[in-house]
């Protein structure tokens, strides 16, 4: 959690005005918590019904205007664009002369550092790198979240200061990341967050086909156990039968997985052999019985059936 002491906005006299382009479920809520700490939102960039209707809900009263008008309106831009799109983007607002010199240009994207923003960096611009690591629904919870969330940084020296400056405004903690250890950091979080959704997913749509009626409320304690070992002690917290090396029990769930949800075959078994070379470096799986285990995961099932545990 952050426990930088902050001040009251009122204190604060250089308040920046500031602009977002690219309305999708980030940009309007870092506007929100920048408000919050005493800047003003003064334009935003949306073209769907959906994004305006996000910008108003997070923003109201602030207008929705052209890209370029957005920049010629603001003291800090936020660009808040998906990943692919943002060179292109940075590229064609720097083309149209728009950009100021002195003017904080700040992208949220985590694989790209600050690199990306070259062309406004050569039109004078400023430009920083804020990731935040944390999922967004669009709604004004988010604003809520960002407290005490970690922002993947990345900036020019002369400019940490400024960059530490804002994500402690908006109440998260900077973490320093390399701009060549973009791409990897950002793989760490997919891996770790955006996968996660798909496993829980497919984990309740077969606890439905198996009968169960809240699904939700049976992984709900489990999965926050399960979180919150991992996140103390890694892959001592392995628990399960391939770490434990019951290779006639993950042959059954790849019978059934088959049977019931063959979409989810490549993925338990893949995650399965993750699991097992890891749970074998660390050693919590014996060496004795991880070679049926290794056979079943190699060939998908062994044929026998087994106690699910």
């Amino acid at each position: 959690m952050n426990t930088t002491p902050q001040p009251d906005p009122q204190d604060r006299p250089a308040r920046l005005a500031v602009g977002v382009i690219g309305a999708g479920r980030v940009g309007p809520a870092l506007a929100a918590s920048l408000q919050l700490a005493g800047h003003r939102p003064v334009a935003v960039s949306a073209v769907s019904e959906r994004s305006r209707r996000r910008a108003a809900e997070l923003l109201p009263d602030v207008p929705v205007l052209p890209p370029a008008e957005v920049l010629q309106r603001s003291d800090l831009v936020l660009l808040t664009v998906p990943d692919d799109a943002l060179p292109g983007l940075v590229s064609g607002l720097a083309e149209t002369g728009s950009v100021r010199p002195g003017q904080l240009l700040v992208h949220t994207s985590g694989r790209y550092g600050a690199r990306v923003l070259d062309p406004a960096l050569r039109a004078g611009a400023l430009p920083l790198a804020l990731h935040p690591a944390m999922t967004f629904t669009g709604t004004p919870v988010d604003v809520q979240r960002l407290a005490g969330c970690s922002f993947g940084v990345t900036a020019p020296e002369e400019l940490r200061l400024a960059a530490e400056a804002l994500v402690i405004e908006m109440g998260g903690e900077p973490e320093w990341i390399a701009e060549e250890n973009r791409p990897l950091y950002h793989a760490a979080l997919a891996l770790g967050a955006n996968h996660l959704v798909t496993l829980v997913a497919q984990s309740m749509e077969l606890l439905r086909t198996a009968g169960v009626s809240a699904p939700d409320r049976m992984l709900g304690p489990l999965l926050g156990a399960a979180l919150d070992n991992a996140l103390r002690s890694g892959d001592a917290a392995l628990t399960g039968p391939v770490a434990r090396g019951d290779a006639g029990t993950v042959a059954a769930h790849v019978t059934e997985l088959r049977r019931h949800a063959p979409q989810a075959v490549a993925g338990y078994l893949a995650m399965a052999r993750a699991t097992a070379d890891r749970a074998l470096a660390h050693g919590l799986l014996k060496p004795e019985l991880a070679e049926d285990l290794l056979g079943v995961l190699a060939h998908g099932t062994d044929g026998t059936e087994g106690d699910a545990r």
